[in-house]
This record gives C-alpha cells, structure tokens and sequence, in this order.
C-alpha cells in the first residue's frame, strides 16, 4: 500500500459547538428523564429539534456545522487562485476531452473519482495524475443514499475509495467529497482518522441536469474571484442540444473568464501543501 505523505497524517477529530451541544443535550434528556419520567414528551420534543437540525446541516453541502469544510481556498494561497474541481468520473469518453482542454488553458484540475470507476479505467485515472492533476476521493460507488450511512458502512465506503485510488494512482487522495455533497455527523471522525479533509465549493453550474452551457457558465463565473473552487462533472454530465457533455461548452469559457480575471488554477491537493505549516 502506498505510504502515507505528511498530509495524511491522523487528524484529532474535535466535535463542532453543534456536536457538543448534541452530546450535552442527550446526556441531560437521559438524566432528566430518570428524575422526572413524566416529562418524556419534553425531552422528546428536544430531541427531535436536535436530530432535525443535524439533518439539516447535513443537507447543506457548505455547511460547516459538523466539521471542517473546505468552501473555499484557505487564505494563505487563495490571493490570484482559484480550484476547479470535477466529479463523478473518470468517464473513458468525456475525461480525455476534459484533459485536454485544460492542456490548452495550461491549467490544472482536481478529479474527484469514483473509486469503482477508477477500478475500470485506471490507466486514465494514471493519465489525470502524469498531466499534473489530482485524483481525490469521491468514495468507492457513488451510493446516493450515502448521507444515510451508518459510521461502519460509511467508513467502509470512504476506505475503499482511498485504497483503490491510491492503488491505482500511486498517490493517496488528500480529500474527499460525498454524494451531491451531504452527509451526516459520522463522516469528520471517518475522514480524520484517514487524514482526508472534506471539500465542498463556493460556487456549481448544476451541470448533471442543467444542459444549458451559457447558464452553466454563467452560474460559475458571474463575481468569481481568488479562493473560489468551482464545480463540474465529467461523469454523470447533462448534455447540450447538441448532445454533447455541458463541461466540454463550459470549461472554455470558464477558464477564458479565470484568465481575464487575472486567476490561475491550483489543485486542492498544492493549495493544502502551501498552506499547511
């Protein structure tokens, strides 16, 4: 198995002011609850608001109310940068396109695979890496109930992702990024003890149904500024009228408007390296 990097190293897992609260609220309901059984319909009702707002949290992709969350480029690196970041693959038709498009804009991607896929096309998966992009971890199958996971099968699913890309790449993804971006509070602990770090983005096109190529660009590029990550979907992708996958009319004009901006591309993998002492 690949050896692990410095960035790989175990996290210490600390629970979010959510998180504490949880844990404080239940303690409290259960003890309460053995001094005055009677009110069972109050610490319910407490419980419930409780469970409701975690699920919410956990339906936010941006949120950062159960752990850490990369929305946007840390500080130290993001002045003149931003991230683009592409999902769902590899996709043996769409991706080689992908790849070279941003060969022409000499820019450089973060791929969040799909480590079945990978399994699949796995010299692609080595072709993303040879031209200077990161492969990171998008979990082993793309389950869409992943949010729904207990801790053992969302660990499982987040592990096997990790091994096979790494098997496959040489390299062991820095960070992972769920299902439509939700989740729920036994992820953070499953990512820390792999030393992955969560990444969600500060603004998407909904290029997986949205076929309009213009307002997918438009969707990315209006106020885009240094420390924004974009994503787009070379799996899965909607198709313009003319049948042809959304990234493949978006990315131009994207980079086109990065350029002009005055911005350059930077892998999530190089922005965690810069920024971490």
């Amino acid at each position: 198995m690949t050896a692990l990097s410095p960035s790989h190293a175990w996290r210490r897992w600390r629970p979010t002011p959510l998180l504490q609260a949880t844990f404080a609220l239940h303690a409290g309901t259960v003890g309460l609850l053995a001094l005055q059984p009677g009110l069972w319909p109050w610490g319910l009702g407490a419980l419930a608001t409780n469970h409701l707002a975690l699920t919410a949290a956990g339906l936010l992709p941006r949120s950062r109310a159960l752990g850490p969350n990369w929305v946007r480029l840390p500080p130290a690196v993001a002045a003149g940068h931003i991230a683009i970041t592409i999902d769902d693959g590899p996709d043996p038709k769409v991706t080689p396109q992908v790849l070279d498009l941003l060969d022409r804009f000499d820019a450089r991607a973060s791929f969040f695979c799909i480590g079945s896929r990978a399994q699949c096309h796995s010299d692609l998966c080595r072709e993303i890496v040879r031209r200077g992009h990161a492969v990171e971890n998008h979990s082993q199958h793309h389950y869409h109930h992943f949010a729904t996971f207990g801790p053992r099968r969302m660990a499982r699913e987040v592990q096997a992702g990790q091994d096979n890309l790494a098997a496959v790449t040489g390299q062991r993804p820095c960070f992972f990024r769920p299902t439509a971006g939700l989740r729920n509070p036994f992820l953070e602990p499953i990512l820390a003890r792999q030393g992955l770090y969560l990444a969600s983005w500060t603004r998407r096109g909904y290029d997986t149904r949205n076929g309009d190529a213009d307002d997918v660009v438009r969707r990315l590029t209006t106020g885009l500024g240094a420390g924004d990550i974009l994503l787009l979907h070379d799996g899965n992708a909607a198709r313009t009228d003319a049948g042809a996958p959304v990234i493949l009319a978006a990315l131009p004009p994207v980079l086109k408007a990065a350029t002009a901006a005055g911005l350059t591309t930077i892998t999530l993998r190089a922005a965690l390296r810069a920024s971490t002492p």
